[in-house]
């Protein structure tokens, strides 16, 4: 895919379908090499070792990986470093909303794929270590989108996707042999659900910073696009998946969740884990509930009543954070503004939270460079 140039298809169910059953060959001959040689026993032994040597790359590694590693350093020839450094640059400013947009939109909207969910259930994580599952998410987006993360050689975005792609092909092999996964799911981390998730990353970070009435302008939008693109290449995800423009990306978003959307007993469970640790991670109890009032303010009240996230006294919810803000409650709530500058406290208090936690293990904690501590106005220092 050229930057900037349209993909010229219309996303329909009957497109989206055939997805469901393509994985990521490269990353996937990988782990059957791998399992090949030493069966569940090697991939364990491989998903220990990225854990405890997150960055560099540990010498150690069997040839397969180190070949793969090595393949999959490049980032795509229509990868353009001024865009790039411009998606970076929403970031920066905007850090603490987009952290917040992750947990309460991101996330939540993955949940909402019905077939897809599945997996992220069987692996058990998220319900059994919440918090060890948002700091790894968050980790990886900073990696990503600080200066350099992508753009230099070493950077730490570049090796982060190329763990989480690896990963991915674990997944892919190991869940379809769990009694409960059933053939409808289609393949695990499949190209569609890839692409959903992509899309969570990217379209629904725009999305949520326009509902929040975030002043993007177009070229901030598709700069931001234009670095998830990247991102979702070096991770496997098809060229042809890959909008070319907000309107594209926002379609084939709509048109995922058409195909995929709908209330699971999985997506209720793994949003509750998720707004659980939410309450206990954001300081004292000001906080307690802007994650479900998010949920439903970026969803809506149907997609997050397929969540579990019901209708509460918003009026009485609200009131802590709005005398926090200064505000007193009205139709004050109905204005972006004003949700946007909860959004903004919430942000910061939840990157100042997660950096105090530790992920269990040998695994290293959550890091953000100390210029981004100082622009969004997080204090806590180790």
């Amino acid at each position: 895919m050229a930057s900037g140039s349209s993909t010229g298809l219309i996303w329909t169910n009957e497109t989206l379908q055939p997805l469901r059953s393509v994985g990521d060959p490269l990353a996937d001959a990988v782990i059957t090499e791998l399992f090949a040689d030493g069966g569940v026993d090697a991939m364990n032994a491989l998903m220990r070792e990225f854990v405890a040597n997150e960055h560099p790359v540990p010498a150690s590694l069997p040839a397969p990986v180190r070949d793969y590693l090595e393949q999959s350093s490049l980032l795509p020839a229509w990868a353009d470093q001024a865009m790039i450094d411009a998606g970076s640059d929403v970031f920066w400013r905007f850090g603490p909303r987009i952290i917040l947009i992750l947990c309460c939109y991101s996330l939540p909207f993955c949940y909402l794929g019905k077939n897809g969910v599945p997996v992220l259930a069987l692996t058990n994580r998220l319900g059994s270590n919440s918090r060890r599952r948002i700091v790894e998410t968050a980790q990886m987006v900073v990696d990503c989108l600080h200066t350099g993360g992508l753009t230099s050689p070493q950077g730490r975005g570049r090796l982060t996707i190329q763990k989480v792609r690896l990963m991915h092909a674990a997944i892919r092999r190991l869940a379809p042999t769990a009694p409960t996964y059933l053939p409808e799911f289609g393949m695990p981390v499949n190209q569609e659900d890839l692409a959903g998730t992509l899309m969570s990353f990217s379209w629904i970070g725009i999305d949520g910073l326009l509902k929040l009435d975030i002043p993007l302008t177009a070229h901030d939008q598709q700069a931001y696009l234009h670095t998830w693109n990247v991102i979702g290449h070096m991770l496997g995800v098809q060229d042809g998946l890959l909008p070319a423009t907000p309107a594209e990306a926002k379609a084939l978003t709509n048109a995922i969740a058409v195909h995929q959307f709908g209330p699971t007993q999985d997506a209720k469970d793994l949003t509750a884990a998720l707004i659980d640790m939410m309450a206990h991670v954001l300081p004292g109890n000001i906080f307690d509930h802007v994650p479900s009032l998010m949920i439903r303010y970026f969803l809506g009240k149907q997609q997050a009543s397929w969540l579990g996230v019901e209708d509460g006294r918003i009026a009485d919810l609200m009131a802590a954070p709005l005398r926090l803000l200064g505000r007193e409650f009205g139709s004050v709530i109905e204005d972006s503004r004003v949700v946007g500058d909860i959004a903004e406290r919430a942000g910061q208090a939840l990157i100042n939270s997660i950096l105090c936690v530790e992920r269990g293990g040998n695994r290293p904690g959550f890091a953000i460079p100390q210029q981004l501590k100082e622009v969004w106005g997080v204090n806590w220092t180790s």
